[in-house]
């Protein structure tokens, strides 16, 4: 069985290799393939532009795109456009994967007020760049019924360490006001893109992939602090937060078995902080 992954970027490649572990073949498209570990067969290849065949025996298709900026010609042009042009290869090569995967984000949700969020939540973005997500999420649940989308939250990990680096720099501000926050760690995101693909048999067409504890970001900040035995970052102005301030739940995805590494952001931070899960070239 072949893999394909469109857009192996960090996630990409670290669910690349874990389908490779497991005896798939590989293959990964992105701009600039050279970096990408043997394991994986890399292609440099534009989503935007014109696409080279897709392996005929192509079982799983992984979107794992990512936007350049944070603009909205560049999550257009790098989910929509993308996925557009995705699938519109596959029906030129007329190949027909058992499942097609979209990585999306929680940002779908907006802003919760602190309320739960799931599955059966309302997707409606606030924001100009959630908007284009879920137009992308629409676009590929349409015209593909092998299609599912796993919505995660931040994304921490080995080379993702903005909080961390906020508390050891100190910058970071302990907020006000409560703020629910949310995350996944890498490896777990993951996981979980391999898990719903090869281990779920008629799996929901959303899922959201965050972990077992949403998390008021003070907790976090002291909590990052007293890691780094450094003072707790002081208290100031309440800012919003990037994913919005809701609490999710992940209940769904581990209805399906999915177990997770990282439960909370606990253990996760602990393993960054320790340089676990960092992979070598």
């Amino acid at each position: 069985m072949t893999v394909l992954i469109a857009g192996c970027g960090d996630l990409g490649t670290e669910a690349g290799l874990r389908y490779a572990a497991a005896g798939h073949r590989v293959v990964g498209w992105r701009r600039s393939p050279g970096r990408l570990p043997e394991q994986l067969e890399g292609r440099a290849v534009d989503l935007t532009g014109t696409l080279p065949e897709v392996p005929a025996d192509t079982d799983t298709v992984v979107i794992a795109t990512a936007a350049g900026e944070r603009t909205e010609a560049a999550y257009r042009a790098a989910y929509v456009s993308a996925t557009a042009n995705l699938l519109d290869a596959l029906e030129r090569d007329g190949v027909s994967p058992r499942r097609i995967l979209f990585v999306s984000s929680t940002a779908v949700y907006g802003d919760f007020g602190g309320g739960p969020v799931d599955e059966h939540s309302p997707a409606e973005p606030g924001t100009p760049t959630g908007r284009i997500l879920r137009e992308a999420e629409r676009l590929l649940l349409e015209r593909s019924p092998a299609a599912l989308v796993l919505r995660l939250s931040g994304i921490y990990g080995p080379g993702r360490t903005r909080l961390i680096d906020s508390v050891s720099s100190g910058r970071a501000v302990l907020p006000a006001e409560p703020q629910w926050t949310n995350r996944i760690h890498r490896d777990d995101a993951a996981a979980a893109i391999v898990h719903l693909t090869t281990a779920v048999e008629a799996p929901a067409p959303v899922y959201l992939g965050t972990d077992e504890e949403p998390s008021d970001l003070a907790d976090v900040l002291r909590f990052l602090a007293a890691e780094l035995r450094l003072p707790a970052p002081p208290a100031g102005p309440t800012s919003t937060t990037r994913g919005g301030d809701k609490r999710c739940s992940s209940a769904l995805l581990r209805s399906t078995g999915f177990g997770f590494t990282y439960p909370t952001y606990r253990e996760g931070y602990r393993a960054v902080l320790a340089g676990e899960g960092v992979r070598h070239p």
